[in-house]
């Protein structure tokens, strides 16, 4: 755990009690003298540092040392339009993508798409928060939502397309939005609305699923 995310952090002393005492007490095993990093999502740039003063059965005392400003996120920005699938799998990954450092994804409902898949935005911001917390992040990934592929490609016309292709990308570091279809790919509806714009694959022989194929296209683009 890089740091604790607990909005009131920045304030002069703490008072931890809870599941966050028992975590840090009796899970990590944090004693007198500690010092352990917070941030708090209203400022969430800022990274505060707190000694523990004291350490009780239920509670435990921390005094503020430092506030600094300290963002930690990806070089590059990476956006992703992600037809939308199973919800289930995109919280699998959701830890994956946050770790790389992806920016935006924006879920996009196709022809192929699962019909009434949910998406519940406020438990996605809950994995992020919570992987954000294992891996140092400072910034959180943007959600949003399309209706269809027509209105995506129209509102971001230089996006390259994920696809069944001959064309293997080879150069990453231009790519700054790209479009990555659902199980069993784009229609054929969608392939003719796609054919102007620049399409790639990754160089395997094996067909991904959809949300492995969003995994390994961040890494290559961002790590």
């Amino acid at each position: 755990m890089i740091y604790i995310l607990d909005d009131e952090a920045g304030k002069q002393a703490l008072h931890v009690k809870g599941e966050l005492h028992k975590y840090l007490i009796k899970v990590r095993r944090h004693k007198e003298g500690d010092e352990i990093n917070f941030r708090s999502r209203q400022n969430i740039e800022i990274l505060h540092r707190y000694k523990i003063e004291t350490v009780e059965p239920r509670s435990a005392e921390l005094s503020l040392i430092s506030s600094d400003i300290h963002e930690v996120k990806s070089e590059k920005s990476l956006h992703i339009g992600w037809c939308t699938i199973d919800a289930n799998s995109i919280e699998k990954v959701l830890p994956s993508l946050c770790e790389i450092g992806v920016a935006r994804v924006s879920f996009i409902t196709c022809q192929r798409s699962q019909k009434n898949t949910k998406l519940d935005f406020k438990r996605f911001q809950r994995i992020i928060e919570a992987s954000m917390q294992q891996c140092g992040r400072s910034t959180y990934i943007e959600f949003d939502t399309y209706k269809n592929v027509e209105e995506f490609v129209t509102k971001f016309p230089d996006v390259n397309v994920f696809d069944f292709c001959d064309e293997v990308l080879e150069e990453y570091s231009a790519v700054k939005t790209v479009l990555i279809g659902c199980e069993g790919g784009f229609s054929l509806s969608e392939r003719e609305l796609l054919s102007s714009l620049k399409r790639f694959r990754l160089n395997t022989p094996m067909v991904l699923r959809s949300e492995s194929a969003v995994v390994a296209i961040a890494s290559k683009i961002l790590l």
